[in-house]
């Protein structure tokens, strides 16, 4: 409760606001969080999420993992993930919810900070592979708020699915709204 009430001082210090919760009874889910274009969304969504009293694991690329900093990492809920080798990483992530019961992983889907052309499926193809939801979070440095959207229960239908996604991202700003986009916004050009 202390952490939640400190996180909420230091946004609201800043001008940030939290929208949105966990629904109850949802305590296993992949979120996903974008736009993601600054280190600075680390920051705001770890206060975001103590504030909001979800407790979440953040896959980050194993190279952060250095001594102090990798301790440091842990302690917020960082996973290293090896990003550069064909490691199977999706049965991997999918059997940590076979491990631990309340498990809520959250995935930035463009993957890095720069500016992608596609959005990676991982995400979509773990939550497919533990059958649990896909919690939409953001940070929206154009209304300083960040937190929890809306829950998608995977179809199947990726494509389908996606558009879901993109319309639910379609407003928020990036920190540098150059380097953000939209999942499908190289289909329609």
């Amino acid at each position: 409760m202390i952490i939640a009430t400190v996180s909420r001082f230091i946004l609201r210090s800043f001008g940030w606001h939290t929208s949105g919760k966990m629904p109850g009874g949802i305590t296993r889910a992949i979120m996903i969080v974008a736009p993601h274009t600054s280190t600075w969304d680390f920051v705001v969504g770890r206060l975001t999420f103590w504030e909001s009293t979800v407790k979440v694991r953040v896959l980050i690329k194993k190279e952060a993992f250095v001594p102090f900093l990798g301790w440091f990492l842990r302690i917020l809920g960082g996973v290293p993930v090896d990003r550069g080798k064909k490691n199977n990483m999706i049965i991997q992530v999918a059997d940590l919810f076979k491990e631990i019961p309340n498990l809520v992983v959250v995935i930035t889907p463009e993957g890095t900070r720069k500016k992608v052309r596609h959005w990676k499926k991982g995400f979509y193809l773990i939550a497919m592979e533990a059958k649990v939801p896909i919690a939409l979070a953001f940070i929206d440095y154009g209304k300083k708020t960040g937190g929890i959207g809306q829950i998608l229960y995977p179809s199947g239908n990726y494509e389908k699915d996606l558009e879901i996604i993109q319309d639910f991202y379609k407003d928020k700003t990036a920190r540098h709204p150059e380097r953000f986009t939209l999942p499908l916004a190289d289909k329609e050009k």
